[in-house]
């Protein structure tokens, strides 16, 4: 698997040059997926085969990951137009396939197996003539404990986060400084979240995002700041990095989710607790925290740091301003006429949620699977009351978290 990873690797070093050359040239910087040219099957003695046919080459990388078993397949850049999963046929030993962008520049496919196969070949052949390339993928059976051993992201310096080093802490903003407000867009890229029919809550959620960035930045006394602005991946673990490094002041995390159980409806937001309120959170922070593992992320010891007693500390201060951040965005809602659910205030293991120092909630803003909410999240007028009721809630928590700040200094 390594050597296999190497040369993955190594083709990314190859055509890097040859690509970037062809981009100056005018050709379109995508690879447009050939839907009719590719397929996934069954190989001879249990095998797995991918066959994908790209209009041209580009740089690729392969690796595996366990805790749930994957494959993840990255490239540099692909068009996958408006192909379904069942569109590429099926294997046995392919469980899911799910595929998307990534992060800027990059897409990706993540192959989620039915138990432990190695990648056993993996090539991409690209045409001299035209430039089309296909990319061969074998994965063959193996046991658990080979997959485990092999199975891990690769380390590049071109892709990875550069090492942790220590910074110098930032400057602390001054009273009068307008209110940071960081918008999080649910889902993403390859992460659709909650679909009914060609509705996709990472698109609602992103048009929904906009317009209320633009809303407070007309109220003036807001800086708005989104973790992602365009269709890409962003990781729980990144959104909540994105937090820290603008300093933000508040952080409001934005869903439409989708649940079969308990006739969800209203919009609803949760504070973070290690413990669900009920059911229903559970499994909602379940499906929302599953969202990396969707992706293709190694979420080995992502969540470390959370135990550390500082953070502790830090919380201890923030909840109670958080718990009166949520209450303060519910009652300007429901003052503003937004169908509510009939607990609106509810807690949930929500890993988006774990900045220790920042308030933090998750509001859902109703649910796909509801047919009404569904229309509301469609119906310009509703997102703008609905914009209206978060922007009216900001301002009256502002207030009264200042005054009350002011109150503990002295």
């Amino acid at each position: 698997m390594s050597f296999l990873r190497a040369a993955a690797l190594g083709l990314c070093v190859a055509l890097g040059p040859t690509f970037a050359g062809a981009q100056e040239d005018g050709f379109s910087a995508l690879a447009r997926l050939d839907v009719a040219g590719s397929g996934l099957s069954d190989g001879r003695r249990g095998a797995t085969d991918l066959r994908l046919h790209l209009s041209q080459g580009v740089p690729w990388r392969v690796f595996t990951l366990d805790d749930p078993r994957r494959v993840v397949l990255d490239f540099r850049e692909v068009d996958w137009g408006t192909l379904k999963a069942g569109e590429l046929g099926s294997a046995e030993g392919v469980s899911g396939l799910r595929f998307g962008a990534y992060r800027p520049g990059w897409s990706r496919m993540v192959l989620d197996l039915a138990g432990p196969f190695d990648v056993e070949s993996a090539e991409m052949a690209v045409a001299e003539a035209t430039g089309a390339a296909t990319l061969a993928l074998r994965l063959a059976p193996t046991d658990a404990e080979t997959f485990g051993s092999a199975a891990g992201a690769p380390y590049d310096p071109r892709w990875d986060l550069p090492a942790p080093a220590a910074e110098a802490a930032p400057a602390p903003r001054p009273d009068w400084a307008p209110t940071r407000v960081m918008i999080d867009p649910g889902h993403g890229g390859i992460d659709p979240g909650a679909e009914r029919g060609d509705v996709q809550e990472k698109a609602l959620m992103l048009m929904f995002a906009r317009e209320l960035r633009d809303l407070l930045r007309r109220a003036g006394d807001f800086e708005v700041i989104m973790t992602r602005d365009a269709d890409v991946f962003v990781s729980l673990e990144g959104r909540v990095a994105l937090a820290h490094q603008h300093q933000a002041d508040v952080f409001l995390s934005l869903h439409a989710d989708s649940l079969s159980q308990g006739n969800a409806k209203g919009a609803t937001i949760y504070t973070l607790s290690e413990e669900a309120s009920d059911a229903a959170s559970a499994l909602l922070a379940e499906r929302h925290n599953r969202a990396d593992i969707i992706s293709g992320v190694d979420l080995s010891g992502a969540d470390d740091e959370v135990t550390d007693v500082l953070l502790d500390l830090a919380r201890m201060e923030t909840e109670p301003r958080t718990d009166k951040l949520a209450h303060s965005l519910a009652g300007s809602l429901r003052d503003g006429g937004v169908r509510l659910n009939r607990k609106p205030l509810r807690e949930g293991a929500f890993s988006v949620l774990k900045a220790a120092d920042v308030p933090s909630v998750l509001i859902e803003l109703g649910f796909m699977s509801d047919q009404q909410d569904l229309a509301n999240l469609q119906d310009a007028g509703w997102r703008a009351a609905m914009a209206a009721g978060l922007r009216d809630g900001l301002l009256a928590w502002i207030e009264e978290d200042k005054a009350t700040r002011a109150l503990v200094r002295q």
